[in-house]
């Protein structure tokens, strides 16, 4: 990695695992570093983004194929990455975003059947090679994360997808894991917040993201 070009971390974990949390955490950290960070999301991340977010979520939309909300989220994502994400990076800067394509495997390629290879095709025009220096993923079941925050969001249609859909997803995340365990970083998030934490900045620090 050239000197000048700065990091781009994702964080991942089902619904409920505390990744918003964390990023709370690390913005308050970050700030008081005076560090360059930015923080973004998917689906979302810019207007654009942001609106295919609302179609994607929106619990009216229920009749939506699994095809095509594999390629919404391609769609998110590729304009996501060319409006922020690279120009951020590219500045030097640390990006942290909430999610990104191991989310798309877990969720489209694993939980909905569509397999790793067509959830990998439709994102290889999306990505450009833009692909995470580091991955957080918060290790927690669905049982357990939905149990913690009192139930599924009812105006989230991906949450109101049923707990096998989760477990579903789960397994993926745990295969994405192991076929990716230099890139991909499990933590306990069944642990308080402090100490996830503690261990999330553990994690940056001995990557040498942060000193």
């Amino acid at each position: 990695m050239a000197s000048d070009r700065g990091y781009f971390i994702t964080l991942e974990g089902c619904e409920g695992s505390g990744k918003s949390t964390q990023l709370a955490l690390l913005n308050d950290y970050f700030k008081s570093n005076n560090k360059g960070v930015v923080f973004t999301r998917e689906p979302g991340g810019t207007p654009i983004s942001e609106d295919i977010r609302k179609i994607i979520l929106d619990v009216k939309n229920l009749d939506m194929t699994d095809e095509t909300e594999a390629l919404l989220y391609a769609s998110a994502r590729a304009q996501h990455i060319s409006e922020k994400i690279l120009p951020a990076v590219n500045a030097g800067k640390i990006v942290i975003c909430d999610r990104y394509i191991d989310s798309s495997f877990a969720y489209q390629a694993y939980a909905r059947g569509l397999g790793f290879d067509f959830v990998s095709g439709i994102n290889a025009f999306a990505i450009k090679n833009c692909m995470p220096d580091l991955t957080i993923f918060y290790d927690i079941t669905p049982r357990e994360a939905f149990l913690r925050k009192g139930g599924a969001d009812e105006g989230d249609r991906l949450e109101q997808s049923g707990i096998a859909f989760h477990e579903r997803v789960y397994g993926g995340y745990i295969a994405l894991t192991e076929k990716f365990p230099d890139r991909i970083v499990k933590i306990d998030a069944r642990k308080s917040k402090e100490e996830i934490f503690d261990e999330t900045v553990g994690i940056l620090k001995r990557r040498g993201i942060i000193i």
